[in-house]
């Protein structure tokens, strides 16, 4: 006979509750060990109407297991990790409560809703959304009635492997390429019988802003005019405001016409609002000074068109230009965006730069590095589980921080494990070139933990977090993360910084400064 499986995933959020230890106290270790966590179960039913399931349950720091079956049994089962029990069950619904027990005696448990019928699946319906930020990611997930669960095939390698999930679960897929797939989704019973619906998932890699050049499956088209070459290249400069691998490259030749430059369509209209309607370009140019304008463009017809001048203010460096265009026709739909670097004269085979073309509210730009010193940024410095963060002048100005201005986080008496405080950043930190964050923090104590947690903004299920342990007492030092292998697609924009993660609070003043990528 055919056996299906199906993982049962409820996990239990836990927190790693810190220890002090030395070489003589294993035994506190053992007596401070967290309860069991991560709970899950496995259950693999047989297609013959015989209601035969295997249960295997699934979790981390236990030694034992008790299997509650939910029917009419009274006694529970004891499985040891890494085993399983078979139960016959008559057609029904049943929650399966798994108790967990650790080496100290404490104990967790998750209850698991198992589904046991004979007949078809009926009434499926399958629900593919896109993940945000993420435009070659997908979520899948699905109700049917009868189901035990479900099965899904993506349709972009035919010897794939189905992926299990259960009803209330989303499970998630990254593709490769672009293109057009077909999402099969499979309901199984107890029974023989099946439920199947097929979604086809249109995989696009639109060009919209920001323009960022880091997209390597991007065609970044340049249509160029009057005299220029345009390009994508790496980065010349990788310094100052602009970290990124790539960039744009415009080389005004010698003799390019004064309204030479370089247009670039976007595959959907520019999304102007009220308070989203000011452009932001990273610039490099030989020298300041000049004219850069920029000019945006109905798709079909030129003469619906509004532009705007700026001056560069340094030469040999990435510097910010910022485009007014509060006054545009909201109305009208622009796609088009057109660079003219030098505007009014001539080209003399110059070469400039551009990068990260994006819409903001004119806000100052809240980027890395964080140095906390300008006067006007708002760092809106978020604190939770009772931690307050808050900027303030450097209070420890010695050793490698003798800058001004540092942010304090007070984890007062009492305040929650998992306390801290979140920075949004104007945009997505960007790991085309650097791969580290490094952290300037003072602590009163060594031998904490100093948990980084990176999020997408639109979708913190998006992320990824690292522990550093301080390692020096009421003196500063820099500690670096390392995210070699990051998902630059996942926008993190999120910084969530967690001190002496895993205890509660005691009262106890940390400081930061100096956020920063690095290799």
């Amino acid at each position: 006979m055919r056996k299906l499986t199906l993982i049962v995933s409820f996990v239990f959020a836990s927190l790693l509750l810190g220890c002090n230890t030395d070489d003589d106290s294993s035994i506190d270790a053992v007596n401070n060990a967290a309860a069991p966590a991560n709970l899950s179960g496995l259950f693999t039913i047989t297609q013959d109407n015989s209601g035969l399931v295997t249960i295997e349950p699934r979790g981390d720091g236990l030694v034992k297991y008790e299997v509650f079956f939910g029917d009419t049994t009274i006694n529970p089962t004891e499985v040891t990790p890494g085993q399983t029990v078979n139960h016959v069950y008559a057609e029904g619904q049943y929650n399966v409560k798994i108790v967990a027990t650790g080496i100290t005696g404490k104990t967790a448990e998750v209850i698991l809703p198992l589904t046991v019928a004979f007949v078809a699946p009926e009434n499926l319906v399958v629900t593919v959304a896109p993940v945000t930020g993420d435009t070659f990611s997908i979520n899948v997930s699905a109700v049917a009635d009868f189901e035990t669960f479900f099965e899904v095939w993506y349709g972009e390698d035919p010897n794939q492997l189905p992926v299990q999930f259960m009803q209330g679960q989303t499970v998630t897929h990254t593709y490769a390429a672009t293109g057009t797939y077909q999402v099969k989704v499979v309901a199984y019973s107890g029974g023989v019988a099946t439920a199947e619906q097929i979604v086809p998932v249109s995989i696009t890699n639109p060009v919209v802003l920001p323009i960022t050049f880091e997209n390597a499956s991007l065609n970044y088209a340049f249509l160029d005019f009057g005299g220029v070459a345009t390009s994508k290249v790496a980065n010349p400069d990788i310094s100052g405001i602009n970290q990124s691998a790539t960039v744009g490259k415009l080389i005004k030749t010698n003799g390019a016409e004064v309204w030479s430059g370089t247009t670039m369509v976007l595959d959907a209209p520019i999304p102007f609002s009220p308070t989203q309607n000011k452009f932001r370009v990273k610039v490099w140019s030989p020298q300041s000074g000049i004219t850069v304008k920029l000019k945006i463009e109905n798709l079909t017809d030129a003469n619906t068109n509004f532009e705007v001048d700026q001056q560069t203010t340094t030469s040999n460096a990435w510097e910010y230009l910022t485009y007014d265009f509060s006054a545009v026709n909201m109305d009208n739909s622009y796609s088009k965006v057109v660079l003219f670097f030098n505007f009014g004269t001539n080209g003399t085979g110059e070469t400039y730069y551009f990068d990260d073309i994006r819409l903001t509210d004119g806000a100052e730009p809240k980027i890395l590095p964080l140095t906390f010193e300008s006067t006007t940024l708002d760092y809106a410095l978020g604190g939770f589980g009772q931690a307050v963060a808050t900027k303030i002048a450097n209070p420890h100005q010695a050793g490698i921080n003798t800058s001004a201005n540092v942010v304090q986080l007070t984890k007062p008496n009492g305040a929650e494990v998992w306390a801290g405080t979140a920075i949004t950043l104007t945009e997505p930190i960007d790991f085309s070139a650097y791969h580290k964050i490094k952290v300037k923090v003072w602590s009163p104590q060594a031998g904490i933990i100093v948990l980084l947690k990176l999020e997408n903004s639109g979708n913190t299920g998006i992320n990824i977090e690292l522990p550093v342990t301080t390692t020096v007492a009421n003196d500063w030092e820099e500690i670096t993360y390392d995210f070699s292998g990051i998902n630059n697609n996942n926008n993190y924009q999120n910084i969530v910084l967690f001190f002496d993660f895993g205890n509660a609070g005691t009262g106890a003043n940390y400081y930061f400064d100096d956020i920063k990528l690095s290799n």
